[in-house]
Order: C-alpha cells, then sequence, then structure tokens
C-alpha cells in the first residue's frame, strides 16, 4: 500500500480532462487513486487500466462532501493526503518530492510549491510562484498557495477538520487557515502541478462569488475585535484578486 492517497471527485462529464489528471497522477509518484464519482459513473475500465485503485459512489452534493468521503473511505495505511480536480494535473515526479518532504519535515503539516495555470490545451498561462510567504498571508491577504499540488499529513488533516461543505468555493481556502493552526505550510521550491483555466471551472466561472465567499472566509477567522477594521484592507484584496485573475484571462 503507496503512503500517499490521492481523491479525485468528478462527475465524468470531462473525459479528455479526466483522462489526462489520471495520467499526471500516476506520473507523478506513487500513490492509491481513489475516485468519488455519481453512481451511474462506470469506471470499471478506469481500474482495469490501473489509472485508478478504486472507484465509490458519491453521497454528498457537493465538491467538499465528495472530498470529505473520499478521505474518510482511504485505507489505514495512507500517511499523506491529496485531491486533484479531474481537470488538473500534477506534475511529474511531484508526489514523491512532497511525500519526501514531509516524511524528513515532521512538524510540517503541509506541503505546497508553484503552479502552472493552463488552457484547455495544457498550454502554460502564467506561472503562481507563491512562496514561503504565502502561508503567513492566509489570515489577511488572498490565498496564494496552490490546492493542487499541495499535499497533506493524514494526521494533521485529521486535527483540523473536514472540509467545510457549506462553501462552494472557499473551502480549500478556509482549511489551509485551520491547516495552518496544527502545524507548518511549507514551501517546497518547484513546479507541483497544474491548475486549468477554462470557463467550466468551479472558481473561474463564478469569479465574482468565489472572490466574496473568501473574503467572509478569512474575516472569520479574525480575532472579534480585529474584523470591524478588516473593512481596510478587504477591498484592496478583492480588487487585485480580480486583477490577476482578469490578466490572466487576457492570456487565454
Amino acid at each position: 500500500m503507496p503512503r500517499t492517497a490521492v481523491v479525485v471527485p468528478t462527475l465524468g462529464r470531462r473525459p479528455e480532462f479526466l483522462d489526462r489528471a489520471l495520467h499526471s497522477i500516476r506520473a507523478a509518484g506513487d500513490a492509491y487513486v481513489l475516485m468519488v464519482a455519481p453512481a451511474d459513473f462506470d469506471a470499471s475500465g478506469l481500474v482495469s487500466s490501473r489509472l485508478i485503485d478504486r472507484k465509490i459512489d458519491e453521497r454528498g452534493t457537493s465538491l467538499a462532501a465528495a472530498i470529505n468521503q473520499g478521505f474518510a473511505e482511504l485505507p489505514n495505511e495512507v500517511e499523506f493526503l491529496a485531491w486533484l480536480g479531474d481537470d488538473d494535473l500534477l506534475r511529474p515526479d511531484s508526489l514523491r518530492l512532497t511525500e519526501e518532504f514531509l516524511s524528513a519535515h515532521p512538524r510540517s503539516a503541509a506541503v505546497y510549491g508553484r503552479c502552472d495555470y493552463i488552457d484547455e490545451n495544457d498550454r502554460v498561462l502564467w506561472v503562481n510562484k507563491s512562496g514561503p510567504w504565502a502561508a503567513p498571508l492566509l489570515r489577511v491577504g488572498p490565498d496564494l498557495i496552490p490546492q493542487p499540488g499541495s499535499l497533506f499529513r493524514r494526521s494533521s488533516a485529521e486535527q483540523a477538520g473536514e472540509l467545510r461543505t457549506d462553501l462552494g468555493w472557499a473551502f480549500d481556502f478556509d482549511f489551509f487557515i485551520r491547516l495552518g493552526r496544527v502545524g507548518r505550510l511549507s514551501y517546497l521550491n518547484s513546479t507541483l502541478a497544474a491548475f486549468r483555466w477554462h470557463s467550466d471551472s468551479l472558481s473561474v466561472g463564478q469569479r465574482a462569488d468565489s472572490v466574496r465567499e473568501a473574503s467572509d472566509v478569512r474575516r472569520s477567522h479574525l480575532p472579534a475585535w480585529l474584523r470591524p477594521l478588516s473593512v481596510i484592507w478587504e477591498g484592496p484584496v478583492r480588487w487585485a484578486t480580480f486583477r490577476a485573475a482578469g490578466l490572466v484571462k487576457e492570456k487565454t
């Protein structure tokens, strides 16, 4: 049994992207791949071709619920967790690199790195180079930690708690903040994944709602006395987030 597992939530509506995503996981390292999909999605071919190890029927009604369900169904031997959207990619050897990092740094709850933004044809539009400063910035600024490519220590993730199913877009942002209270969010200076920027993407297609929800999450984690003052920086942070999205969109 591999020490690392990747949960892949999917509705099965983007087979060409899904195939690329699964092949990228296999090229990234040794991992147990668990798919969470609707009951009527036939994954037998993916299992027989060894692109996934198991498929379970989705019981929830949201992306966060599907990921939570997948994490809960993983074998006990798994020590490190990740999830990957069915339209995103892992870069070759990225799981090997992140697993080795967490094994060597027991105080780290998670590790993240750089992330390419790609279009529908895998052309790189922009690179999120983030950096070690992205972790302390979470409380007062935008979420610059790329979720694709990040790897979590299972024990730390369980301490932080499940993803919030009442959030439609910023559940990973909220999770990173809570995970940072459990252990270090460490940066690995390597490109670990690619986020696909296209109109059907959940966070791209409804950008305004996504930015607004992220602002609400950020404020909810502030001390009560500081929340009224957050209006000072929330406006500029929202504007910067929209502006960054606009620059990427111009390249598509």
